[in-house]
């Protein structure tokens, strides 16, 4: 990953895992299911709404893929 400001969540619910990916500069947010599908996308979010989200996600212990991990050896 090269954009320091995009950042990957994974989780896992009710045997799925999802993934979350949050975009600083583009102000938004998206949930994709195990295949790949869109289940939620926010748009116009502030920073500090972004940011507060990402609070939340790392409460909950969900895990975020470093910036120089792929995901493939994450998983």
């Amino acid at each position: 990953m090269t954009n320091k400001a995009i950042k990957i969540w994974f989780w896992v619910q009710n045997n799925r895992i999802l993934k979350a990916v949050s975009n600083l500069e583009a102000g938004t947010l998206t949930i994709y299911d195990d295949y790949d599908n869109i289940i939620l996308r926010r748009t116009g979010l502030t920073r500090p709404q972004i940011k507060a989200i990402e609070y939340i996600l790392s409460t909950y212990r969900f895990k975020r893929l470093d910036d120089h991990q792929e995901p493939f050896n994450y998983l």
